[in-house]
C-alpha cells in the first residue's frame, strides 16, 4: 500500500511539474497523456465501471528518475465478460418499460489494470471527464533522433463525456480501499462486484461503499465451520500480502478458535513471487504436519505456487480455496493433477442471465475495430492481427505486428474462451445486480413524491440531475429482485451472504467439473447455515477417502483432553477419565461424574447402574452361616432330647429350669441370626434385627446370672440362722430374669421410638450399592451393647466368687470360661465393627453373635452332655451322694 501511494504521488508530481505551464489550475486541464481505451455510451445518467482487464505479476520500486508505467503483461478474458455484462444489463434496462422508462442509462467503462495508480487515474477520468487534446509531434535534434510531443489543452467546454455519479468497481479490495480514501470526501458511491474484504464494511471509514459481493466475514465463518465439519483441526493458512488476505486470515484465526481449529502456520507471500519467496513458502508447507491448506489469493498467484509444488513433487495436499480462486478454471490445464479434490466457497451462481450469451457472441471482426479492448481480445484469442487495429498491447510474442491478418471468418463458437464460458456466472451475476441496484435506486428517486421524500424537509432528488450523495442514499435503501433472487443490504452496505460449496473433480475425459457439494446460507438459523453432501465429494488421496489433518489424534469416549503447555489448543494428550467419571463424546474437554446410583462401565463412556450387594443366601458366607445355624439348632435339639430322655437323672433335674431357659434362648438366637441377618435388608427387618439379638442376649445372660446367684446363695445359706434362700426361690429367679430382660426391652423401645434402625443404600463404593442396616441412633446401639456388657460383668463376677463350690454343683468355672469367651468376642467386635463397612459389617455382627452364643452353649452345656451321654454311671443319685 505504501509503495502504491508512493507511485501515485510521484506520478502526480511529474505530471504537475511537466504541465504546469500548459494550463492554469482553475481550468479543466487534463495533465497527462490522452487515454482513449474505454467503452462509452452516453445517457441521462452514465454509470462508471472499473474492471481489471489487464493484470501483471511484475512489480518494481520507483526510481523517481523516470515516469512510472503500469506493467501490463496479461489479458483477463473474464474481466471482459464482466464489462460486457455491465453493458448488457444497462441496455436491458433501457429496453424495459417498467424500469426507468423516462431515463436512458449510459456507461463509461475503463481498465483498472488491477493497479492502484491506474485505477485512481481511471476513476478521476470517469468523474471529471476528459477534454479533447490536440497534439503535434515535432522532431528536435534530428541527429540524436529525439522527438517530443507538444500538447494543446482545451478548456472545460471541450469535455465531451458525461460525468458519472457512481462507479461500479473495482474487483480487488485493496484497489477499492484506495479509491474510497481518495473519492470518499466527495460522497461518490462505489459499488464493488468482487471486493470482499471485511474491512470495507466499516461505514465510518468507508461510508460511500456498497457491494454485491458478500463480506469476507461470512466467508470466514463458512470456512471455519467447513474445516470443523471435516475434523481438520490443524490447518495451514497462507495468503497474499494484501488487505484482503490480512483481514481474512485475522478473522479466520479468531473465528476458528470457537470450533477448536488451530493454524499450524500462517504465512504471507508477496505479490511478486520470486524464487526466494516461493522457497520460503514451500519450506513452511513441507515442514508442517498439516496437509490442509487454506489460501487467500487469486488464481494468478496460485499458478506460481502450484508450479513450485509440482517441481518439488509435493503430493497429498488438500487445498481449501477462498472465493477469489474457487472457480479459477485456468489453473486446471497445467495443474489439474494437484488440484483434484480442492474444495472452496464461491458466490451464488446464476444458472443463466437471459440474453447475455447472445450479447457476448455478437462480436465480429467488422464490429470490434473501434474498441481497443475488444480488438485486443480478438487478436489474443485467434492469434492474428486485425487490419487497422487500435490495440497496442502484446502478450504472446515480442512483435505481434508480424502476426498473420485475421481472416474475418473467426467465430467465438469455434474455440473455448473464459469470455464465452457461462457455466460459472458468479462475478458476472454480481455485476448484473450492481447495475440493477443503481437502476432501482433511480426508479425510487423517480417515484418520490415531493413533500414526502427522504431528503431535507421531505424533498426529492432530481433523477435527471442526480447528485452522488443523493443517489447513495437511495441505493442504501434499495430493495429489489434480480433473476428471482431477493436482493437486500444490511446497514454496512453488504448483501445477505450465500455461498456454493464447490469441489474440483476430474471428468473421464480429464476436464474439470466444479461440482456443488453444499452451500452456506448466512440467513439460516444457527447450526443450519452450512449444508454438505459428503457422498459426492472427491478427495485428493482417493475418491472417498477423507484427508486427516490434526495435531493430536482425537480423544475417544472415556477420556478427556489434557492441554500441553505452551502449545496450541489443538495439540493435547488424551487422559482416561478418573474413577466415577465418564465422557461419551469424542474430544471431550471434561469428564462428567456419574450419579449416586450409577458407575462408569469398563470403557468409561457410559454410566450404568451400580451392582446392588447385600449379605445373601447365595453367597458362601451365607451358606456357612446357615450351616452353623442349623448345627446350632440341631445341637440345641439334641440337648432337649437328652433332657426329656433322662428327665429323672439328678443332674438334669437339678438344672431343669436353667437348662430349659438357656437352650430355648440359644435356639432362638441361632434362628434369628439365620433369618434376620442374612438377606436383603428392609426397614422393618432392620428394626427387628438389632433389638432381637440385644434382647436375646440380655435374656440369655440374665438366665446365667440368676443361675449363678442361686447356686452361690444356696451354699452361703447353709450357715446357721440364714434364711436368704427364701429370696431366691423359683419365682424370684423368674422375676430377676424378666427384670434383667425388661431393662433391655425398655432401651430397645426408646431406640425404636427416637431413631430406629433402617435400611440404607451405601453409595460410598465404586461400582456397588451396599444395602445395609444403619443403626439410626448410635447412642441406642451402644446402650444395647453396653447393657449386655454390664450383665456380662456381673455374671462373670458372680461366677468368679462361686468358683470354689463343690464340683457336683459348681458350674461357675464353666460360666467363667463362657464369660471370658463372650468378653473376648465382643471386645474384638468393637474395633472390627468400626473398621468394617458394607455387607462385611453384617458378617461381623453374625460372627460375634454366633461366636458368643455358641461359646456360652459349648462351655455350659457340653460338660452336662458329656456326663449324660458318655458317663451315665456318674449321672446317678448314689454317685452324687458319694461325692
Amino acid at each position: 500500500m505504501a509503495m502504491s501511494a508512493a507511485k501515485l504521488l510521484m506520478l502526480l508530481s511529474i505530471f504537475a511539474v511537466k504541465h504546469t505551464s500548459a494550463a492554469a489550475l482553475d481550468n479543466c486541464a487534463f495533465l497527462g497523456e490522452e487515454e482513449k481505451n474505454s467503452l462509452y455510451e452516453d445517457g441521462d445518467v452514465v454509470l462508471g465501471g472499473l474492471f481489471p482487464l489487464h493484470y501483471s505479476h511484475a512489480s518494481s520500486l520507483p526510481t523517481y528518475k523516470t515516469k512510472p508505467t503500469a506493467n501490463v503483461y496479461n489479458f483477463n478474458s473474464c474481466a471482459l465478460r464482466w464489462m460486457q455484462t455491465m453493458t448488457f444489463a444497462i441496455k436491458e434496462i433501457n429496453q424495459r418499460s417498467d424500469l426507468l422508462p423516462q431515463l436512458k442509462l449510459g456507461f463509461h467503462i475503463r481498465d483498472s489494470c488491477d493497479d492502484i495508480p491506474v485505477s485512481l487515474r481511471a476513476a478521476l477520468l470517469l468523474l471529471n471527464g476528459q477534454p479533447e487534446i490536440g497534439t503535434r509531434a515535432e522532431r528536435v535534434n534530428r541527429d540524436k533522433g529525439q522527438e517530443r510531443n507538444v500538447i494543446f489543452t482545451l478548456g472545460c467546454a471541450a469535455v465531451q463525456s458525461t460525468v458519472t455519479p457512481v462507479i461500479i468497481g473495482d474487483a480487488a479490495s485493496g484497489v477499492s480501499m484506495a479509491l474510497l480514501r481518495s473519492l470518499g470526501s466527495f460522497h461518490i458511491p462505489l459499488v464493488s462486484y468482487f471486493a470482499s474484504c471485511s474491512c470495507l464494511s466499516n461505514q465510518r471509514d468507508f461510508p460511500t461503499f456498497m457491494r454485491t459481493m458478500p463480506s469476507d466475514a461470512f466467508q470466514i465463518r463458512a470456512l471455519a465451520q467447513l474445516v470443523s465439519y471435516f475434523g481438520w483441526t490443524w490447518v495451514g493458512v497462507i495468503g497474499l500480502e494484501s488487505d484482503y488476505a490480512r483481514f481474512a486470515i485475522q478473522l479466520f484465526l479468531q473465528e476458528s478458535e470457537q470450533y477448536g481449529v488451530c493454524a499450524a502456520y500462517t504465512h504471507f507471500y508477496p505479490v511478486v513471487l520470486s524464487q526466494q519467496a516461493l522457497d520460503e513458502l514451500l519450506d513452511v508447507i513441507q515442514m508442517s504436519s498439516s496437509k490442509v491448506i487454506i489460501n487467500f489469493c487469486s488464481d494468478s498467484e496460485m499458478k506460481g505456487i502450484l508450479r513450485e509444488v509440482r517441481r518439488r513433487n509435493i503430493t497429498g495436499l488438500q487445498w481449501v480455496a477462498s472465493e477469489a480462486w474457487a472457480t479459477g478454471k485456468t489453473l486446471w490445464e497445467n495443474y489439474g493433477g494437484l488440484l483434484v479434490g480442492t474444495i472452496g466457497f464461491s458466490t451464488r451462481r446464476a444458472d443463466a442471465i437471459p440474453g447475455l450469451k447472445q450479447h457476448l457472441m455478437t462480436l465480429r471482426t467488422s464490429t470490434i475495430h473501434e474498441s481497443a479492448f475488444l480488438a485486443e481480445f480478438w487478436e489474443e484469442l485467434f492469434n492474428c492481427r486485425l487490419n487497422g487495429s487500435v490495440n497496442r498491447h502484446s502478450h504472446r510474442d515480442n512483435n505481434y505486428l508480424d502476426r498473420l491478418p485475421c481472416k474475418g471468418t473467426e467465430n467465438l463458437s469455434d474455440v473455448y474462451s473464459a469470455y464465452s464460458d457461462l457455466t460459472q456466472l458468479r462475478v458476472s451475476y454480481n455485476v448484473y445486480k450492481a447495475v440493477n441496484l443503481v437502476a432501482h435506486a433511480l426508479q425510487d428517486m423517480t417515484n418520490c413524491v415531493e413533500g414526502q421524500g427522504p431528503l431535507h424537509n421531505g424533498t426529492c432528488a432530481d433523477p435527471t440531475n442526480v447528485k452522488p450523495w443523493q443517489l447513495l442514499h437511495y441505493m442504501k435503501h434499495a430493495n429489489f429482485s434480480a433473476l428471482g433472487e431477493k436482493v437486500i443490504f444490511d446497514q454496512n452496505g453488504d448483501p445477505v451472504a450465500y455461498y456454493d460449496l464447490l469441489n474440483w473433480q476430474r471428468m473421464p475425459d480429464g476436464s474439470l467439473h466444479l461440482v456443488k457439494v453444499g452451500f452456506y446460507d448466512a440467513s439460516s438459523s444457527a447450526g443450519r447455515s452450512l449444508v454438505i453432501n459428503d457422498s459426492v465429494i472427491q478427495w485428493p488421496v482417493g475418491k472417498k477417502v477423507l484427508p486427516w489433518s490434526v495435531c493430536s489424534d482425537r480423544c475417544p469416549p472415556g477420556s478427556r483432553i489434557a492441554r500441553r503447555k505452551r502449545e496450541p489448543i489443538c495439540c493435547f494428550d488424551c487422559v482416561p477419565c478418573a474413577e466415577g467419571e465418564v465422557s461419551n463424546t469424542t474430544d471431550s474437554l471434561e469428564c462428567s461424574r456419574c450419579s449416586e446410583n450409577t458407575w462408569p462401565n469398563e470403557d468409561r463412556d457410559l454410566c450404568i447402574l451400580k451392582t446392588i450387594e447385600f449379605l445373601s443366601y447365595h453367597e458362601l458366607i451365607g451358606i456357612v452361616l446357615c450351616v452353623v445355624s442349623v448345627l446350632g439348632a440341631c445341637f440345641s435339639l439334641s440337648i432337649l432330647a437328652i433332657f426329656f430322655t433322662y428327665k429323672e437323672t439328678p443332674l438334669v433335674r437339678a438344672n431343669n429350669m436353667e437348662l430349659s431357659f438357656l437352650l430355648l434362648v440359644f435356639l432362638a438366637v441361632c434362628f434369628l441370626v439365620g433369618l434376620l441377618f442374612i438377606g436383603e435388608p428392609t426397614d422393618w427387618l432392620c428394626r427387628i434385627r438389632y433389638p432381637a439379638f440385644g434382647i436375646s442376649f440380655a435374656l440369655c445372660i440374665s438366665c446365667l446370672l440368676a443361675k449363678t446367684v442361686v447356686v452361690l446363695m444356696a451354699f452361703r445359706s447353709t450357715l446357721p440362722g440364714s434364711n436368704v434362700m427364701k429370696w431366691f426361690g423359683p419365682n424370684q429367679q423368674r422375676a430377676s430374669v424378666l427384670l434383667g430382660t425388661a431393662v433391655q426391652v425398655i432401651i430397645c423401645v426408646l431406640w425404636l421410638l427416637t431413631s430406629p434402625p433402617h435400611a440404607n443404600n451405601n453409595n460410598d463404593y465404586n461400582a456397588t450399592i451396599i444395602i445395609e442396616c444403619v443403626t439410626g441412633s448410635e447412642v441406642g446401639f451402644w446402650c444395647v451393647l453396653g447393657y449386655i456388657g454390664i450383665l456380662d460383668c456381673i455374671c462373670f463376677l458372680m461366677a468368679f466368687l462361686a468358683r470354689k463350690l463343690p464340683d457336683n454343683f459348681n458350674e461357675a468355672k464353666f460360666i467363667t470360661f463362657s464369660m471370658l469367651i463372650f468378653f473376648a468376642v465382643w471386645i474384638t467386635f468393637i474395633p472390627v465393627y468400626v473398621s468394617t463397612a458394607g455387607k462385611y459389617t453384617v458378617a461381623v455382627h453374625i460372627f460375634a453373635i454366633l461366636a458368643s452364643a455358641f461359646g456360652l452353649l459349648f462351655c455350659i452345656s457340653s460338660p452336662k452332655c458329656y456326663v449324660i451321654i458318655l458317663k451315665p454311671d456318674k449321672n446317678s443319685k448314689k454317685n452324687m451322694i458319694q461325692r
